[in-house]
């Protein structure tokens, strides 16, 4: 961990982590499906909350689209690999990120562009390990994956720089925040596998019954 070097993440995925992700491509992949909706639905949500700010909202609708566009691309691949779809209980990590986002603003807006930064950054961050460790055809997959995501933390930070800006506010020190945050929650135990869940809890594994149903 100590030579991990990002601007925003101050931890590295667990390789227990990346064990159960290529031991579990079915859930991974399903996860990954629903945080592309997840992703698509909070830029739409970004739309209305700050609908005034005609610039947010552009490129939120360009970020919708594109998020789509990698749900179908996951969804592709799933029916590709003849994985049998099912609804998934949602992890810890976002709404664990969101305990810190203010309720009133100026600063709950410059909270949701932090929190979705580093939500796509972990995501890219991810992708690049995952491209690196995972079997074909999935290794290619998320590699294609990786730029975009990058992209994607740069833009919610690049509007979290705006809007701190605005309102006067110190946002490196806000940042440092989710950033402890964050690395707690990646590099703690986790009772579930998830895309964005920490190394697998030994003690404490996810029953079958919180797999429900088809894919939403």
């Amino acid at each position: 961990m100590a030579d991990f070097a990002h601007p925003l993440l101050r931890a590295p995925t667990p390789k227990d982590w990346l064990e159960e992700a290529c031991s579990s491509p079915d859930i991974l992949l399903i996860d990954h499906a629903n945080c592309e909706k997840k992703a698509a639905s909070t830029a739409l949500s970004l739309m209305f909350a700050y609908a005034e700010d005609l610039d947010l909202a552009g490129k939120m609708s360009r970020l919708a689209r594109e998020e789509l566009r990698h749900y179908e691309q996951v969804a592709k691949m799933i029916g590709a690999l003849s994985i049998v779809p099912q609804r998934l209980a949602p992890g810890r990590y976002a709404a664990g990120m969101r305990r810190l986002v203010a309720s009133s603003e100026p600063q709950r807006e410059i909270d949701l562009m932090i929190c979705g930064a580093f939500i796509e950054a972990r995501s890219c961050e991810r992708f690049a390990a995952l491209g690196d460790t995972i079997d074909a055809p999935l290794r290619g997959f998320f590699r294609g994956l990786h730029e975009a995501e990058a992209r994607h933390y740069r833009l919610y930070l690049g509007l979290a720089e705006r809007a701190a800006a605005r309102a006067g506010v110190n946002l490196e020190e806000r940042i440092a925040q989710f950033a402890a945050l964050e690395a707690q929650l990646i590099a703690s135990p986790d009772p579930v596998f998830r895309f964005h869940s920490g190394p697998p809890d030994p003690g404490r594994r996810e029953p079958p019954g919180r797999l429900l149903g088809a894919l939403q």
